[in-house]
């Protein structure tokens, strides 16, 4: 790596950072250890970090390969599923019923989107680029933008991996606490787009890394893999985020927004559980499962290392920094560390309780510093109202 840095910096600065990219696409695919987890990947990794797709503009195809699962006997045949459904029933909310009356100024120093310690502007400043008060504002405005961005395109790809996984669970129960997901994600799309649109006026193209994950899910036909990716992982990394945002931000449109959209997320992550824990536990060989801890385990690498707001960067610093410099700022900015720490307190214990954390992958996530997430609690033991007051 220090070889491919050294090489990329004697090169002329937009040609530099293509290639500084091509580098990174390489590095992810290196790390993809299980020819079976490249091959899950490396087709979505081709089209979304060499390729693309995401940014060129036009609506994105993605072939999506999966069998209907019709029960004509209609079984109540998952109890937790069934409570589910009645408790999403009953929480059900119009987004026009939010304050879109509150007027939003992203440049209000009394009223943040996000706090001012979220990016490190010390360590900015050693790398020799000094921004003004007002420069730092508009910063924050653009990672406060992007983030909502990135979660407004994450949303997208919920709704349509919870049309497919309603029609693909093997449970009628859960096909129909699935229906009501499908309305919460149309819904979570709605909002974010309504907010982003009308008071932020900033929306940013998907970031590479997670169309990467998109298009890998929407293109898997297995079933159980579907649900790993957007129930468990996804959902349960923007469950982290969202309680983040929540926990930090003043701009009170943004926060009731996010309390409710945590409501919904944490009934996902723990319909996830309940349809993949007997599944991975009982209905897997030891290879299947073997090659689904092994994409747990890289996606969350993946959602780590490499959601690092590089479109913020280009707008900003694509001459003023190398991006070896802003990985380092993003990485350890205390905001991003936050984010960080509360995704994986909250996606680390649900891949314990559905079985994919056994003692043959423990080691590498105590490699990579993730295994002290191991004990907390996992979604079906913790309600929204619970998540909620511990961001209090």
């Amino acid at each position: 790596m220090m070889f491919n840095e050294r090489l990329v910096g004697l090169l002329p600065g937009r040609m530099r950072n293509q290639v500084a990219q091509w580098f990174e696409a390489a590095e992810i695919f290196g790390e993809m250890r299980d020819p079976k987890v490249l091959a899950a990947i490396g087709p979505a990794g081709v089209r979304g970090l060499l390729l693309q797709r995401g940014k060129q503009g036009v609506p994105t195809q993605m072939p999506a390969a999966h069998q209907a699962h019709f029960d004509w006997r209609y079984p109540h045949d998952n109890a937790e599923m069934a409570t589910l459904y009645r408790r999403a029933k009953e929480g059900q909310w119009n987004g026009d019923s939010l304050p879109w009356h509150i007027d939003v100024d992203p440049l209000n120093p009394e009223v943040p989107l996000i706090p001012r310690n979220f990016i490190d502007s010390e360590k900015l400043a050693s790398f020799g680029v000094r921004l003004t008060e007002t420069e730092e504002l508009k910063l924050r405005y653009s990672l406060a933008a992007w983030m909502l961005s990135q979660f407004l395109h994450g949303e997208q790809g919920a709704l349509f991996a919870a049309a497919q996984v309603t029609e693909a669970v093997q449970f009628f129960d859960g096909k129909l606490y699935g229906s009501t997901q499908v309305m919460d994600e149309g819904r979570h799309v709605e909002v974010f787009h309504r907010y982003i649109d009308q008071k932020l006026n900033k929306l940013y193209q998907i970031n590479d890394n997670l169309y990467v994950i998109i298009d890998s899910l929407m293109t898997d036909g297995r079933w159980d893999m579907k649900f790993l990716g957007m129930q468990i992982m996804v959902e349960g990394l923007a469950l982290g985020a969202f309680g983040v945002i929540y926990k930090q931000t003043k701009e009170p449109l943004l926060k009731e927004l996010l309390r409710n959209v945590i409501q919904d997320e944490a009934r996902h992550v723990h319909y996830g559980v309940v349809a993949l824990r007997e599944q991975f536990r009982e209905h897997l060989t030891e290879r299947e499962r073997h090659e689904r801890e092994d994409w747990a385990y890289e996606v969350a690498l993946l959602m780590r290392n490499r959601f690092m707001a590089f479109e913020v960067y280009d707008e900003w610093f694509g001459g003023r920094l190398t991006r070896p410099q802003w990985r380092d700022l993003v990485g350890g900015s205390p905001g991003m560390v936050d984010f960080r720490d509360v995704m994986f307190r909250r996606l680390v214990p649900n891949l314990r309780e559905i079985g994919l954390m056994s003692p043959r992958i423990m080691p590498h996530y105590e490699r990579a510093g993730l295994l002290r997430y191991y004990n907390g609690r996992s979604a079906d033991q913790i309600t929204g109202d619970q998540i909620l007051a511990d961001l209090h």
